[in-house]
């Protein structure tokens, strides 16, 4: 049986846990697009999931190439949306990691705070934007003031969303510095 959950998330690790609790019911992700989860029914833990920003969109040649080798070892891509990816792999082949190694996971949370970075940095365009026509057309002065507004706390949640990246990758340096 088919089941259509609707959530958002802008954490993906929060997002990552829940699917895998999902899991844990007895649901299997089988699709996934904006605020949108479908599972069907499953044997409990049958699955453990991972989401992977990729650094192109899954249909760029080097996405699937990336992909098809994740399927050679034994992942079984689920669905994607964007660059995200949703990856899983039968729980009683043991544990799913895709970063094994400090270096790649420092390089991973590094490519997941360049995305929020540009997604803040896109926001923070069409405030200045908002605010140039504003002042240069007094007709549309109101409106534009209210996106300019509305634009800038969408600065602050994307700029809030890197804050546990950047503190991630503080404490995956520190750990590494530790380590050598």
């Amino acid at each position: 049986m088919k089941h259509v959950v609707r959530k958002a998330f802008y954490d993906h690790e929060k997002e990552e846990k829940w699917i895998n609790e999902m899991s844990a019911k007895g649901l299997a992700l089988t699709d996934v697009s904006w605020c949108r989860y479908v599972f069907s029914e499953t044997i409990n833990n049958e699955y453990s999931y991972r989401i992977e920003l990729l650094d192109k969109l899954p249909t760029h040649p080097e996405s699937k190439a990336y992909i098809n080798f994740l399927e050679e070892n034994g992942v079984e891509y689920v669905s994607s949306y964007m660059r995200w990816v949703y990856l899983r792999k039968k729980s009683s082949e043991g544990d799913f990691d895709i970063y094994t190694d400090i270096d790649s996971k420092i390089k991973y949370y590094k490519k997941i705070n360049v995305f929020w970075t540009s997604v803040m940095l896109l926001e923070l365009v069409a405030v200045l934007i908002n605010l140039i026509v504003s002042m240069t057309h007094t007709k549309f002065f109101n409106i534009n003031l209210i996106f300019a507004f509305l634009l800038f706390i969408l600065v602050i949640k994307f700029w809030s969303l890197g804050i546990p990246i950047r503190k991630k990758i503080k404490e995956l340096k520190k750990e590494k510095s530790i380590r050598e």
